[in-house]
Formats: C-alpha cells, sequence, structure tokens
C-alpha cells in the first residue's frame, strides 16, 4: 500500500510543481486590455429585420450583382439605424425593393404539388403523362 501512497503524492507534487508555473507564467505577462464591445457586423444587423425568404432572396442579389449589392445592404442597414425601417422584410419585400432600385434579380422557383402523399414538381408530372 505504500507504494500507491508514494505513487499519488509524487502525481500530487508533479500536478501542484505545473500549476505554478502556470501561475508564474501568467502573472508574468501583463494583463489583456479588457475588450471593446465589438460592433455588430452587417450580417447581424441584417439578421435583425430580414425574416423568411428574404435571406434566399439576398443570396441571389448578392450572386447575380456583387458589385452593387454591399452598396445596396449598407444603405438597408443605414435606413434599418435610422428607423426608417420599422419592419420586418420578408422575401417578397426585399424583392420588390430591389426591382425598384433596378435590380430584376431571378430566384429559383419550382412549383410542387402534392400527388398521393408524394412532392412531385410539374415538370415530373408532365413526364408522367
Amino acid at each position: 500500500m505504500s507504494g500507491v501512497d508514494d505513487e499519488l503524492e509524487k502525481l500530487k507534487r508533479r500536478r501542484m510543481i505545473e500549476l505554478q508555473r502556470r501561475l508564474h507564467r501568467s502573472e508574468g505577462k501583463p494583463e489583456a486590455e479588457p475588450e471593446k464591445p465589438k460592433e455588430p457586423t452587417l450580417e447581424e444587423i441584417l439578421g435583425r429585420f430580414l425574416v423568411g425568404r428574404a435571406w434566399e432572396v439576398l443570396g441571389a442579389a448578392r450572386a447575380q450583382y456583387p458589385k452593387v449589392m454591399p452598396q445596396v445592404e449598407e444603405a438597408l442597414v443605414e435606413a434599418f439605424k435610422a428607423g426608417k425601417i420599422k419592419e420586418s422584410i420578408d422575401g417578397g419585400m426585399l424583392l420588390q425593393f430591389l426591382r425598384q432600385v433596378g435590380l430584376p434579380v431571378r430566384v429559383q422557383t419550382s412549383i410542387r404539388y402534392k400527388d398521393h402523399g408524394e412532392l412531385k414538381t410539374i415538370g415530373q408530372r408532365i413526364k408522367e403523362k
């Protein structure tokens, strides 16, 4: 039994020495400056008022108009911050807004229907006939 006790003592000493080393290392380093509250990113701000399929429309618009969309997004965020936009924007509203600004965004759509418990597209229905 004393052999087991000796090994436990050695392990305790090693652990104590390691903890002391860590403590000395952390004391030697200057204290880190308290983190400044970071400004919310564009995505976070957009996330506050874009709902539903608006993200899908935004993604399509970014893909189709990569040079213009950052400016449009910043304008939307500024309008939101200024209180000009007070309600949530869904996909249809965003699509209409983008078209009014002169950006005809094409969003992939498909019509599906339920047939005997299965969702099928119109294309599948035509092929069956």
